[in-house]
């Protein structure tokens, strides 16, 4: 009896429980229903802060910067105008020396030219007797025609020996320039330096032998070093005009691109002062870009040493352009636009007019409505859209 009576006691707390559970899903269920049918509750906009400068037009003066490599003005195979044995080769003939102007570089054996030119002395006195003889026959011919009282010309001019004096003159001559040649050939037994240059190779040794024409070696200019920088149209606009660049050796300032910000000292030695020598008249085919040239001379004698091949930077100062805004850099976006903030502090994206630039700065022509006063991103996000509200917050012209 107790353990029926126990049996469904336990039936029915097992139904009341099933019954609860029922109740409390049901009522859950019902809550979250209720909860998705209504509106969510509004969020709060964040606007975001964005630093600006304040900017107005003025008066800039340009520059312009590009890079080139150093060339030596002159690049020269060196060859000999003799055929001949090198007897003796100078110490300074030798790789990375700097050699003079007139410099004795190699002795070839030059026995054979002497003799050329005695055989030429000899022949120039020889044409110059018989040259002597015909003038005193000629001077003879022309009294004696005188002394017979003929009055007409002769009928051939072999009678007063004019084409017999005009042959021994040429002979003179003709003796006379291949004596000189003869000299110069033996003068070029010894190979000079035809200008200050540095001895890129040498090909000789004593004792090798040289064919006329054949390689003594390679030098490198020393006097001058040009260095050609293209430019592009805008930086040419940016430029005074040309008479003033090829006056007056107009200045350049140059740095080695190696040494270009760094902090172990270079950048205060390796830089050099050159000038415009000229400007380019044909564009680059594969650039479309016209070239500056400019030069420094005595490179080598410089306080640094700017050596051919060296690859620098240079800046010269352009022209002054009024009513430029003065930007960041940074201010630039990677579409090319700049973005502005008007009084409503909404965002506007403009095309930018980039004139000219430097290190830090951009100047390019004032854009909007606002030209003056006009407040400009320093650092626009791609993430940025026309009319975004923004809070504007001011900073100055170099971003500190």
């Amino acid at each position: 009896m107790n353990r029926k009576l126990s049996g469904g006691a336990a039936l029915v707390i097992a139904g009341v429980f099933v019954a609860g559970v029922f109740v409390y899903n049901s009522a859950r269920m019902s809550s979250y229903q209720a909860s998705m049918q209504q509106p969510p509750a509004p969020q709060a906009t964040k606007t975001p802060t964005v630093a600006v400068v304040t900017v107005s037009p003025a008066t800039y003066r340009a520059e312009v910067t590009g890079s080139g490599s150093v060339t030596a003005q002159y690049e020269l195979t060196l060859n000999s105008r003799v055929s001949g044995q090198v007897q003796s080769v100078a110490a300074a003939f030798d790789a990375g020396q700097w050699v003079k102007a007139g410099t004795a570089l190699a002795q070839l054996d030059d026995s054979q030219l002497k003799a050329d030119v005695e055989s030429a002395r000899n022949a120039l006195a020889t044409a110059q007797v018989s040259y002597l003889e015909e003038q005193q026959s000629y001077d003879q011919a022309r009294e004696e025609w005188a002394i017979s009282g003929i009055s007409d010309d002769p009928l051939s001019p072999l009678v007063l020996r004019e084409p017999q004096l005009k042959a021994a003159q040429a002979e003179v001559d003709s003796a006379r320039l291949t004596l000189e040649a003869a000299q110069r050939d033996l003068d070029s037994a010894t190979i000079v330096a035809p200008f200050d240059a540095v001895v890129v190779s040498r090909s000789i040794a004593p004792g090798s032998y040289v064919q006329a024409g054949g390689e003594l070696g390679s030098l490198l200019g020393a006097e001058r070093v040009d260095i050609s920088v293209p430019l592009s149209a805008s930086q040419w606009a940016a430029l005074p005009a040309e008479a003033e660049l090829l006056s007056d050796n107009y200045p350049v300032s140059l740095i080695a691109s190696d040494s270009a910000g760094s902090t172990d000292g270079l950048k205060d030695t390796a830089q050099w002062t050159g000038y415009v020598r000229h400007t380019g008249k044909h564009l680059d085919t594969s650039t479309r870009q016209r070239s500056l040239i400019a030069s420094v001379d005595q490179p080598l004698t410089q306080a640094t040493p700017l050596f051919p091949g060296t690859f620098v930077n240079v800046s010269l100062k352009g022209a002054e352009m009024s009513g430029l805004w003065q930007l960041p850099a940074s201010a630039l976006s990677q579409r090319g636009e700049i973005w502005t903030v008007s009084d409503d502090n909404l965002l506007a994206a403009w095309p930018a007019q980039v004139k000219f630039s430097d290190n830090q700065h951009i100047y390019v022509t004032p854009v909007g409505d606002q030209t003056d006063g006009a407040h400009v991103l320093v650092q626009p996000l791609s993430s940025y859209s026309t009319g975004m509200s923004v809070n504007p917050q001011q900073e100055n012209s170099d971003g500190e």
